[in-house]
């Protein structure tokens, strides 16, 4: 258990050593002090400037006894050589507690919401900390119920896991990971921290906006590390939020929802930190701390015993190659693996999960259930045996195929469209009213189409909709429109 947090003034007031500028190469500083009694690596340096926003650098490497190489929080532009710059003797500190709920804050804990200034005695944290030990940390198998039909049914979430959402460019990362916060915080009692790491601005200002508007802002931390902003700040971003998380968790004993978007960015940052630094790359050109940075970000996502954090993250695939480096080191950390896939992007089948690509730890029958896992099991099955046939059936045709596979193929095109649903974030441009599935009604949804229940149905009626019985009401009016047409044709 980690210490509790202190009511220790900003970093910026608390200045001891002085030193002055000796080198800026765009994000990294060097510094040189007087005398050998350096700054500790990771503590935090105060550049005394005539800009008006403050500069802070973090410490992470001594070049030799009077100097140390720092990375900038904020922009250096302006910055020159011989500026003073005071050493606080401590490491970056963010605020923490109810003080920073419904707030928008910066890398560093300040806040970007113009909104008014955070109490004088809000408790600060570190940024750094070390995770829970294993004596300390306990495992849930408590699952998380979302409301998306294909992650309840195939892919189930842990409470106090960490599951990650992995996908190319413009699969629907980023929505699902706002359907995600949208379905979750309206019926989660406890704490969301949101960290945008990498975030455009725009995404920045619609999370915002629409938070404010859905009420659940007051239980909400967003913490955003722009893409318009140095790597020092995109880098240390995930680590603020999971600060703010551990607090809640150690010191309210409340349960956290942690939401990252996304967290290749935080790699990314960390490559372009480590290039600047002068270390020599490694694999494919990233740094060559890489499993160490992610591990150290991973393993402090953790439950104690009554509260827990629970991680949802959404991870670019560069090139769509889920071989990277970056994407194999972050999978290894995960409970639970939820693959986008551009082809059922491509085919319109939304939310883009790839239902064979895609796995949870939980999806066993001691954890989900007898019922809940042989359904599961057959739903895939059935659209593994689809994918097998897919290029027989564009060569001959499915009429090729002998009876079985014939039935299979029909079942496994409905229940592909069965799992596709419309969400509550994407009203506004598709028409279609959102849903929210229990996950009782998937599962006897995907069972009576296995059963053969929508055999005779259109396969229209199936897709996008909720459960089986808004497709047999779409079904039906789809009908009685038919039957309508010749009658009003012979009129």
């Amino acid at each position: 258990m980690q210490d509790s947090a202190d009511h220790t003034p900003d970093i910026r007031t608390q200045a001891q050593t002085q030193g002055t500028v000796h080198a800026v190469r765009g994000a990294v500083v060097d510094v040189l002090f007087d005398g050998p009694d350096l700054p500790q690596i990771n503590s935090a340096l105060v550049v005394n400037w005539d800009q008006p926003t403050s500069l802070i650098l973090e410490v992470h490497s001594h070049l030799d006894l009077t100097t140390v190489r720092a990375v900038a929080f904020q922009s250096t532009a302006g910055l020159s050589r011989g500026v003073t710059v005071q050493a606080t003797g401590a490491p970056v500190k963010v605020p923490v507690g109810d003080a920073v709920l419904g707030r928008l804050l910066d890398v560093v804990g300040d806040t970007q919401d113009n909104g008014p200034a955070l109490p004088a005695d809000t408790p600060r944290r570190s940024i750094h900390a070390t995770p829970p030990t294993l004596a300390n940390q306990t495992r849930t198998t408590d699952v998380f119920e979302t409301g998306i039909k294909v992650i309840d049914l195939l892919t189930p979430l842990a409470q106090g896991g960490k599951a990650a959402m992995f996908g190319g460019a413009g699969v629907g990362k980023t929505v699902l990971v706002m359907e995600l916060i949208r379905a979750m915080v309206e019926k989660y009692e406890g704490i969301s921290v949101f960290a945008g790491v990498g975030e455009r601005s725009r995404e920045g200002h619609e999370l915002l906006s629409e938070m404010q508007d859905s009420g659940v802002l007051e239980r909400t931390v967003l913490v955003y590390g722009q893409m318009n902003e140095p790597p020092g700040a995109r880098w240390r971003a995930p680590l603020t939020a999971l600060t703010i998380s551990e607090y809640f968790r150690d010191q309210k004993h409340k349960n956290v929802l942690l939401l990252m978007d996304n967290v290749f960015r935080f790699v990314q940052a960390g490559a372009e930190v480590s290039s600047l630094l002068g270390r020599l790359p490694s694999h494919v050109g990233y740094q060559p701390t890489l499993a160490t940075e992610v591990a150290g970000l991973q393993e402090r996502i953790a439950s104690v015993a009554g509260s827990a954090v629970t991680a949802i993250q959404a991870v670019y695939v560069p090139a769509d190659d889920f071989t990277d480096p970056a994407v194999t080191t972050i999978s290894s950390h995960m409970d639970c693996v939820i693959v986008l896939s551009r082809a059922q992007a491509a085919e319109g089948f939304y939310p883009a999960i790839d239902p064979l690509g895609s796995s949870s730890m939980l999806l066993d029958p001691l954890v989900v259930g007898q019922e809940h896992y042989k359904t599961a099991e057959a739903v895939r099955q059935a659209l593994a045996r689809f994918r097998e046939l897919t290029d027989i059936i564009s060569l001959l045709g499915v009429e090729e195929l002998g009876a079985d596979d014939r039935l299979t193929v029909k079942r496994a095109r409905r229940l592909q469209r069965f799992l596709t649903q419309p969400f509550m974030v994407t009203e506004a441009f598709t028409g279609m009213p959102g849903a929210s599935v229990a996950l009782a009604d998937t599962l006897a949804g995907c069972r009576a189409i296995l059963d053969g229940a929508a055999d005779d149905w259109s396969e229209s009626s199936l897709y996008m909709v909720g459960t089986l019985d808004d497709a047999r009401q779409k079904e039906t009016a789809a009908k009685a429109a038919e039957t309508q047409k010749p009658s009003e044709a012979a009129a």
